[in-house]
């Protein structure tokens, strides 16, 4: 999923521009009230459809970033794991370049939509948060437990080829062992948190959503 890859990266006025006019009829402002009504309403639409395309990319990103984990937690290959989070990252800002210049345009006089982008400020902030845990839980899970952390012995000294001394073993106290269980109890909270503002997020998400596709319906029937 290279960078080049993805979606040509256009500005959202201009790669609108056109479908706007075609569904307006022209520049979308008539000289009638009903025709601007109209003209209005049809911009509207086009926004509100194109944003329900960037959620299914945002969606298809986040497809590819968790079955990206899974292959790196498999195989351990660090640099393709880097690179394909490099690359959603790149995905994910332009998603939210696009939605940002939407705002811009429901705000604009002529459109006079503040409710739509006060509600994409919203799905904004939540899409914010939940890549945020997203990439909390991956790396979480990237560490692993303490507990069941893998020791390396780069510290360590050798006598003989089989034989050495290792910094890690230490006498087995309840205090070490109380220690442990506090920060596997930690680290599992931690996830269990992390998962669980995902799910949030993800709810309202749907909820905005389907707000958005009332709205579609009501243009659609409008018109």
């Amino acid at each position: 999923m290279s960078a080049e890859d993805f979606q040509k990266k256009v500005s959202l006025r201009d790669s609108l521009s056109g479908d706007i006019e075609n569904e307006c009829g022209g520049s979308g402002v008539g000289s009638t009230s009903s025709t601007v009504g109209s003209g209005v309403a049809s911009q509207t639409l086009v926004l509100l459809r194109s944003l329900l395309e960037i959620q299914q990319r945002r969606a298809q990103a986040y497809a590819n970033l968790k079955s990206g984990f899974s292959e790196y937690v498999e195989s351990g290959a660090e640099a393709f794991y880097q690179k394909l989070c490099s690359e959603i990252t790149t995905e994910f800002s332009e998603c939210s370049k696009q939605v940002r210049e939407m705002e811009s345009l429901f705000l604009n006089p002529e459109v006079g939509r503040a409710d739509l982008a006060k509600l994409l400020s919203d799905i904004q902030t939540q899409e914010k948060q939940k890549l945020h845990l997203t990439v909390t839980i991956q790396v979480l899970k990237k560490a692993g437990r303490p507990s069941e952390r893998m020791l390396t012995h780069e510290n360590c000294k050798f006598k003989k080829p089989m034989q050495h001394e290792c910094v890690h073993l230490h006498e087995i106290t309840e205090a070490a062992g109380t220690e442990e269980a506090e920060a596997d109890a930690e680290f599992d909270n931690a996830l269990k948190e992390a998962i669980r503002g995902v799910q949030d997020a993800v709810t309202s998400i749907n909820e905005y959503l389907e707000d958005i596709r009332y709205e579609i319906e009501a243009l659609e029937a409008d018109g």
